[in-house]
């Protein structure tokens, strides 16, 4: 008889996260894996509170869910706004706004592991967005509106935010990641459909500017009603694991020379956005 461990998952909210309760020992084996793949897809974020694993444990703990992208150092990520700390730290203020990673990708990443290590005393929370049940939840006549719909990705339109008189360096700089045309509505491998915005959409394809731009924004305030996020207040020893291929996330500003320091592992993307 397969033997599988106990574990608790109460919902942090009735649409978007669960909190696992389980032995970090347990969960380092990797014998829960389908289960917290699972959950990840079902959920879209799975906090583990105050687990206080390490960096090389998330790193085994990470490579028991999928592939790891070899990020900064051997799949640690810092996440910090220390130049001396993160050598693209410049680009880490465009997360104070909604996005996904890897929008400019034919196929994101499937998910990111997150631990924090040292936070401000001021700011630095963490919300997500489920971006399944934003679209599970559109009005019939919405959902036929949206169908079908190609939007216009960039970095450009993301980092204008953070720099809103940039110098050519800098355009170019963003413009040489690339521009990507995507589904507003993406049709997964398991049948389910999930909204693909953010800040990095910019124009809708065959739209007026102004048109385009309008329903974008309209479908980026249906997408982050309350009942679809997640508000993060961290502690030290904290790890969540996001989807990011149905939840869009985003951090609160905090002060740079805060010392806020977290580690992020990243999973391979497994499926195109189609």
């Amino acid at each position: 008889m397969e033997n599988k461990m106990k574990f608790e998952t109460p919902e942090l909210t009735p649409r978007i996260g669960t909190e696992i309760i389980a032995d970090k020992a347990e969960l380092l084996k990797g014998g829960l894996r389908d289960e917290v793949r699972e959950l990840l897809e079902q959920r879209g974020v799975l906090l583990f509170r105050e687990i206080g694993i390490t960096d090389e444990e998330q790193l085994e703990f990470a490579r028991t869910l999928g592939e790891v992208i070899p990020q900064g150092i051997r799949g640690i990520y810092k996440i910090s706004l220390d130049p001396e700390v993160n050598d693209t730290a410049e680009y880490l203020h465009g997360t104070y706004y909604w996005h996904i990673d890897g929008a400019q990708d034919d196929v994101p990443t499937r998910a990111s592991l997150l631990s924090a290590r040292v936070l401000s005393k001021e700011g630095g929370q963490t919300e997500f967005a489920n971006t399944y049940a934003a679209y599970e939840d559109l009005p019939d006549e919405k959902k036929r509106q949206v169908d079908g719909l190609r939007i216009v990705h960039s970095q450009e339109y993301i980092q204008r935010a953070v720099v809103p008189n940039p110098t050519e360096t800098q355009v170019e700089r963003w413009r040489a990641l690339g521009v990507k045309v995507h589904p507003m509505a993406w049709t997964h491998k398991s049948g389910r459909k999930s909204l693909v915005l953010g800040l990095t959409a910019g124009q809708i394809e065959g739209m007026e500017p102004e048109e385009g731009r309008a329903l974008l924004d309209e479908m980026q305030a249906w997408t982050t009603q309350p009942q679809f996020v997640y508000r993060h207040e961290w502690t030290v020893g904290d790890m969540i694991i996001w989807d990011n291929t149905g939840v869009m996330h985003r951090v609160e500003p905090y002060p740079a020379d805060s010392g806020r320091l977290l580690s992020r592992t990243t999973l391979e993307g497994e499926e195109p956005i189609l």
